[in-house]
């Protein structure tokens, strides 16, 4: 079974980010990718949302 995780930050920086993704690949999961929320008076987005997966065994039934 395919688990997600999303990792939502208001530090969108390049530091930031590559901390983020290294810490949970580092912790078995799978980067997916990356959204942004933009604000209406900047360029520079406010929020990033990360997205990973990650295969889980499912449980069994006794």
């Amino acid at each position: 079974m395919l688990s997600y995780k999303v990792v939502e930050t208001s530090t969108v920086t390049d530091d930031e980010l590559e901390r983020i993704i290294n810490q949970w690949v580092m912790a078995g999961w799978n980067f997916e990718g990356m959204q942004f929320a933009m604000r209406d008076a900047s360029k520079r987005p406010s929020m990033a949302f990360v997205l990973f997966t990650q295969n889980v065994k499912e449980k069994e039934e006794p």
